[in-house]
């Protein structure tokens, strides 16, 4: 049985940091991608970060130079590193996985598609 577990949310004041984990566990798919999209109630989904299929880190636009993407291989563990931290960053934050490789990336950039996996999200609250 494939499990995100999400952690590490929490309230922060404009300018603070917060380091988010997803733990994974489960998932055999291999090649496939992982990566962080938020939400607030009654937006769209937002791309956060994701690794594309060279594993390398792409960023949206909001996340870019100030939020950082990495994973440990040997705890199968996601992270996301979020830096200077603005009220805009306020929203509920989703691990994802998807057995294709070129998948995250895609729904990031398009706004379209849905993910084999997602956690059950962590809350980020950033206050001015």
């Amino acid at each position: 049985q494939v499990q995100l577990v999400e952690s590490g949310g929490g309230s922060v004041q404009a300018g603070g940091s917060l380091r988010l984990s997803c733990s994974v566990s489960g998932l055999t798919d291999n090649p496939r991608c992982l990566g962080w999209f938020r939400q607030v109630p009654g937006k769209e989904r937002e791309g956060v970060s994701v690794f594309d299929n060279g594993g390398n880190p792409k960023y949206g636009d909001s996340a870019k130079g100030r939020f950082t993407l990495s994973h440990d291989n040997a705890k199968n563990t996601l992270y996301l590193q979020m830096n200077s931290l603005k009220p805009e960053d306020t929203a509920m934050y989703y691990c994802v996985a998807h057995s294709n490789p070129f998948h995250c990336v895609h729904v990031m950039v398009t706004g379209r598609g849905e993910f084999d996996y997602m956690g059950q999200g962590t809350q980020v609250t950033v206050s001015s």
